[in-house]
């Protein structure tokens, strides 16, 4: 006899809690949390980022920069197949 599909376990939860039996995790406040970031530091980070590209973009010649478009575009297509 066929199961409803309403009584199937949901593969994701299935798969989580099958990790969980081979990990041995039953309690979930025990699996560590990511860290904060200091704020201080993703203001740096943001800095930086936003300084980069222009300052790259500045130091490239026109042609050079032709060819990192080039190679750019055609990966781009190459990848849209």
């Amino acid at each position: 006899m066929l199961r409803r599909s309403s009584k199937t376990p949901d593969p994701n939860v299935a798969a989580f809690q099958g990790m969980q039996s081979i990990l041995k995790i039953t309690d979930p406040e025990s699996i560590e949390k990511p860290k904060e970031k200091n704020p201080a530091a993703v203001a740096l980070g943001k800095l930086g980022g936003a300084k980069g590209g222009h300052a790259r973009a500045a130091k490239l010649s026109a042609r050079k920069r032709k060819e990192i478009a080039k190679k750019a575009a055609k990966i781009r297509w190459r990848l849209g197949e």
